[in-house]
């Protein structure tokens, strides 16, 4: 076990473990850190605590000294420097006719390199933009490509809920969201309703998957055949929140002689998931036809899906 401390160099950023050294740092102080690009001002966002070796990168760089006053003046100089450098670039973004949308811009502690982050639909040839940068700023200068949801982190903005983006207030890692949570909680598969304003879908759809996912265990499909206590019935729809199965009842079986469907009661019955028992699934008009392949809650074919999930990742 090796004693570390939690550091952050953005509100909403992630946390990197230092040593801490024979400093005594808490909850919320300024640190000076020796990191892979140089000297970093930081916060400290967890307190001394014992973790695994195994859960650190090698190697654990330490924590220098406890920020003085002179140290958060200069951090506070560098912010206030960011506007006029996001100008200067984009300007030469402009002069060199470059497809790429200027982010934000960072500088270094000690101001030995300012990094400049930027979107683009593809590779960027921006090495004489570098030798432009260089010549103003003189300095080392790194541009970095980010992805549209970095993107939404640091501009931040309003979700579709009315409050703040996750990213760009508390959540500090991107997990990982498949259209098939979607699914799950019977949600739209209209690619405007479940994508955030980065265009990717939300990062709420994963914070329920968990239990939707428990509540689900045992429910029927939508057309599956089940049992109910008034005959056999078809499922047409789930209510996974209210454990409920609403259904229509199979008034007359499909003839095995022809094609000829089954006859379905034209009123829906709703039963708890403990009423019914599961037939599994089968085709309304017998062996002879080859059963669809539908999505089980929407009732969208694969092809449908794919479109969908092209659409999200565009």
């Amino acid at each position: 076990m090796t004693d570390v401390v939690g550091v952050k160099f953005k509100d909403v950023g992630k946390m990197y473990y230092f040593a801490p050294g024979d400093n005594q740092v808490s909850m919320g102080d300024n640190v000076i850190v020796e990191t892979a690009r140089g000297l970093e001002f930081g916060t400290i966002c967890r307190e001394r605590t014992s973790v695994d070796e195994s859960e650190l990168v090698a190697p654990l760089k330490s924590i220098i000294r406890k920020a003085t006053d002179a140290d958060r003046k200069k951090h506070a100089d560098n912010l206030a420097k960011k506007d006029n450098a996001l100008r200067l670039c984009q300007e030469k973004i402009d002069a060199h006719g470059l497809e790429m949308k200027l982010i934000d811009v960072e500088y270094t502690f000690d101001n030995s390199k300012v990094v400049f982050y930027f979107t683009a639909d593809g590779r960027v040839d921006f090495r004489e933009l570098v030798k432009d940068l260089a010549s103003v700023f003189r300095m080392r200068i790194e541009l970095r490509q980010i992805g549209v949801r970095d993107e939404a982190k640091m501009i931040g903005g309003v979700g579709s809920c009315g409050r703040g983006l996750c990213c760009s207030t508390w959540l500090r890692d991107f997990e990982p969201v498949s259209i098939k949570m979607a699914k799950v909680q019977n949600l739209s598969l209209n690619p405007t309703k479940i994508s955030g304003i980065c265009g990717r879908l939300m990062c709420c759809l994963k914070y329920e998957n968990d239990i939707y996912n428990e509540l689900k265990k045992g429910m029927p499909n939508v057309g599956e055949r089940v049992k109910t206590p008034d005959g056999i019935g078809v499922v047409t729809d789930i209510n996974i929140l209210e454990n409920l199965v609403r259904t229509r009842l199979v008034l007359e079986e499909a003839s095995k002689d022809n094609d000829n469907e089954e006859k379905l009661s034209t009123e829906f019955y709703s039963y708890g998931k403990e009423e019914i028992k599961r037939l599994g699934k089968r085709n309304r008009k017998g062996n002879k036809n080859k059963e669809r392949k539908e999505d089980e809650l929407t009732g969208l074919d694969p092809e449908q899906l794919k479109e969908i999930e092209k659409l999200l990742k565009d």
